[in-house]
């Protein structure tokens, strides 16, 4: 229990060291595009590699499936959800949409880390740093967006507290899950992370990504998805 609760921690550590990042001083737009653009290929990897391949081989095509569909109407929804309320108190929804990205494919994400460390192998190196390297870029972005809309820097640093907490807490659940889930069930935890992540990618990262960095973001991608893919791949040597 306790591992799962000092690995999870050091999973999502990575969100507040972001958020720090961003209230400690200003990045400009094209710093922030090309930091974003290097987490969407690295959570691109992680979405290949260490979510849909693995649900597969645990869970199968079908369990996958289902977590693929619940998983993209989740963001969908609660991403819709924020617009709507944003624009009821008069305010924009600038980092809202990486956040709660960062909350919906972070709770499944440390949930298969909890999981994995109950089947004995221990921690998976190459889940643990994409994790980490991914969840950079996201607190990263959202943060410095949030602080141009006005949002205070306690306000940013509390709601990340949050998000590493209820992420944290997820590796723990994972790892008591674990002696009882069977297969079909971690394949669709693996799918709704990746589920939501995709849909996080293609509406809210990637064209803000595109739109901060211009034309580089294309290169930052690559960069990205090549570290992750490659400590993914190491990982399975």
């Amino acid at each position: 229990m306790l591992e799962a609760l000092l690995w999870g921690g050091i999973a999502s550590g990575s969100l507040l060291v972001g958020a720090l990042l961003s209230v400690l001083r200003s990045w400009s737009d094209r710093t922030v595009g090309l930091v974003l653009a290097f987490g969407a290929g690295a959570l691109i990897a992680s979405v290949s590699f260490e979510l849909a391949e693995a649900g597969l081989d645990e869970g199968g095509p079908v369990g996958v499936g289902i977590g693929l569909a619940l998983g993209a109407v989740a963001y969908f929804a609660a991403d819709r959800a924020i617009e709507r309320w944003s624009g009821r108190r008069g305010g924009g929804a600038a980092g809202f949409p990486l956040a709660l990205g960062a909350l919906l494919d972070g709770i499944p994400e440390q949930a298969v880390l909890g999981i994995g460390l109950a089947g004995g192998a221990g921690v998976s190196l190459a889940l643990l740093v994409s994790i980490f390297v991914s969840n950079l870029p996201e607190s990263i972005g959202a943060s410095a967006d949030m602080l141009r809309d006005g949002r205070s820097k306690r306000f940013v640093l509390l709601l990340w507290v949050g998000v590493a907490v209820v992420c944290t807490l997820a590796a723990v659940a994972g790892r008591l899950l674990a002696d009882t889930a069977p297969p079909w069930m971690v394949g669709t935890i693996d799918g709704i992370a990746a589920g939501a992540l995709l849909v996080m990618l293609i509406d809210a990262m990637i064209p803000e990504a595109r739109e901060k960095a211009k034309d580089t973001a294309g290169l930052a991608t690559v960069v990205g998805f090549a570290v992750a893919a490659g400590l993914s791949l190491l990982g399975e040597g």
